[in-house]
């Protein structure tokens, strides 16, 4: 079974450490097994590549490279600042996230 991680795909982050620090972006894709996750903006790389079907004339194509989890931390929606995630029983008594510096429910 693999580990409950602090952010989704689709959650807006902040990068609190290396060479992207204080980039934001949204998550587009996580790979759980090596716990990174692809993040949009942040962390590009330049791929020489050779003409394809989806690249017919080949050449420089700069990409998204994964950033470690550890290294992202969730945007709060109400201060839009950096903020550490929790989880808690709503009123249905289904386990939510929430964000620790407003108190308040992550969608």
């Amino acid at each position: 079974m693999q580990k409950k991680l602090h952010v989704k795909k689709g959650d807006t982050v902040i990068v609190i450490t290396g060479d992207n620090l204080g980039s934001k972006g949204r998550i587009l894709e996580i790979d759980r097994k090596t716990e990174k996750a692809i993040v949009e903006g942040v962390n590009m790389i330049k791929k020489h590549t050779k003409p394809n079907s989806k690249h017919p004339q080949g050449g420089i194509i700069e990409k998204e490279a994964p950033v470690h989890i550890s290294n992202l931390m969730l945007v709060d929606p109400k201060t839009g600042k950096a903020t550490r995630v929790g989880r808690r029983l709503n009123a249905e008594g289904k386990l939510v996230r929430y964000s620790k510096k407003s108190g308040e429910e992550i969608k």
